[in-house]
């Protein structure tokens, strides 16, 4: 049986659904403050509370034979984070801490930590690998580096065994159109261009047009939310089977994709023409940024599936119809 907070959110309701189809028994636990109870697929059992309750922790953890926690209750927006830090740090760092307590208290020691790109800060150079420096430049991606030290010293302390996932952008939706991705406010490109498209706002804005790049605009690492789901599943699975303790891996597509070249996509796949307003640079935003998964392929035989055309073409097809 698998644990999986914040199963209420986009990237974690598509993981509980892939675990179902695989036929685990799935619990999710989620405070519903941004996760979507309409999100969970009903064959899991959902509780509604919060990641910092520990009577319900600790119920939890004594009367299910849970062997494995996928953690992905965490709050992500940048600017909320500088804004707000305390709640970054409260949320992201206090209240896992009370998690992993918990859960060697129960004897469960398999953990995989859905943590971000955004540790490394703005590297120097294009394509990132896991040995490159972390140097996190706001505090949603210190508040994610706390945690992957936390890991480490619980590893050495009691022998907690754990994979951390660090990824830049997912996107997508699972391929019956049943769920996708769904923020508010919503800040990831991908939605925005799309809900333009659909007609819920007057224009999309590129932020630079002069960088060093091919087409001048920004590249980014896009990776389909179901990719990232199967990356998961085989890291739970390695632990469990006990092919791994310790890891950190990263999640990517390898090439990354410009702005402009998602623009024209979303175009190509709903036959609408976007109104793009071009803007100056924002403050921060590198010219490329992109992630090498070689290691998680060499180790656990993972490479991503799905192009920026699939990804976006299930986007649309549950942004057409949704429902929440």
């Amino acid at each position: 049986m698998i644990l999986v907070i914040g199963g209420a959110g986009y990237i974690g309701s598509h993981i509980v659904k892939e675990l179902l189809e695989q036929g685990r028994d799935v619990i999710v636990l989620d405070n519903l403050t941004t996760g979507k109870r309409d999100a969970v697929d009903p064959r899991a059992e959902l509780i509604e509370a919060d990641l910092s309750d520990r009577k319900v922790l600790k119920e939890l953890f004594q009367s299910k034979p849970i062997e494995a926690v996928m953690h992905f209750a965490a709050n992500s927006l940048v600017g909320e984070s500088v804004n707000k830090p305390y709640k970054y740090y409260e949320n992201n760092v206090g209240k896992t801490i009370i998690l992993l307590e918990e859960m060697k208290e129960a004897n469960i020691n398999n953990f995989v930590f859905s943590s971000t790109a955004a540790v490394y800060g703005i590297p120097e150079t294009d394509l990132i690998s896991e040995d490159l420096a972390t140097k996190p430049i706001n505090p949603y991606g210190r508040s994610k580096l706390m945690v992957e030290h936390i890991l480490e010293d619980a590893f050495q302390a009691h022998g907690l065994n754990y994979v951390t996932l660090r990824y830049f952008n997912a996107a997508g939706a699972y391929h019956t159109g049943e769920i996708g991705e769904s923020h508010d406010p919503e800040t990831h490109l991908i939605p925005i261009i799309l809900g333009h498209l659909l007609g819920e706002r007057e224009s999309i804005s590129v932020f630079g047009t002069d960088y060093p790049t091919q087409d001048g605009t920004c590249i980014r690492d896009y990776i389909h939310v179901s990719d990232l789901a199967s990356a998961h599943i085989l890291a739970v699975d390695a632990l469990i089977d006990k092919k791994v303790d310790r890891r950190v891996y990263n999640l990517g597509n390898g090439a990354g994709y410009s702005v402009k070249e998602v623009i024209e996509a979303c175009q190509e796949v709903t036959g609408i023409q976007a109104n793009v307003v071009e803007s100056p640079r924002r403050a921060g935003d590198p010219a490329v940024l992109v992630a090498s998964s070689k290691k998680i392929r060499d180790e656990l035989n993972w490479a991503a599936k799905y192009d920026l055309n699939a990804i976006i073409s299930s986007a649309w097809n549950w942004h057409k119809n949704r429902t929440y």
